[in-house]
């Protein structure tokens, strides 16, 4: 979490941007899409203006500890939402899911019905906690800056 907080700093974008483009990788992270969180951000970002590199770098939003927390939340408020009863019991992807396409679907589809809101209020905080940090990380550079603390320019030849 250091290391990406640190690449977010050190992107040459308007806070604008950086936010956008974390938000979208948040966002991405929501889908049920594995595989496509990278290409879905970029684009979300790119039609937005925002950042293509903190979108990337968003996406790490969903990692191996919080997946389980997004599916089982988007499945669970999905099928609320599709009026069905949720119950995973019946699906058998021992097969694999390219074997069982039919029983991929009601997993398929409430994850990502579920997914959209959850993502859109977890992109949401993730814009606002980005662009306020980039802010501020500017702000606090250009204070750096000023008292002649910052980095050293290279001598003029």
């Amino acid at each position: 979490m250091r290391y990406i907080a640190h690449r977010m700093r050190r992107l040459r974008a308007t806070p604008y941007a950086i936010a956008v483009g974390c938000a979208a990788g948040v966002f991405a992270a929501f889908t049920p899409f594995l595989g496509l969180h990278f290409i879905l951000a970029g684009l979300i970002a790119w039609i937005a203006r925002g950042s293509i590199i903190a979108a990337a770098l968003g996406t790490f939003f969903g990692n191996p500890l919080t997946f389980p927390l997004i599916w089982f939340g988007s499945y669970k408020l999905g099928a609320w939402m599709l009026g069905m009863k949720g119950n995973i019991k019946n699906i058998d992807l021992s097969g694999g899911i390219f074997d069982k396409s039919e029983q991929i679907w009601p997993l398929l589809k409430p994850m990502t019905v579920g997914g959209i809101p959850l993502g859109i209020v977890a992109a949401a905080i993730a814009y606002f906690i980005a662009k306020k940090a980039s802010e501020a990380y500017r702000e606090k550079r250009r204070l750096r800056q000023q008292r002649g603390v910052g980095p050293q320019q290279p001598a003029q030849a």
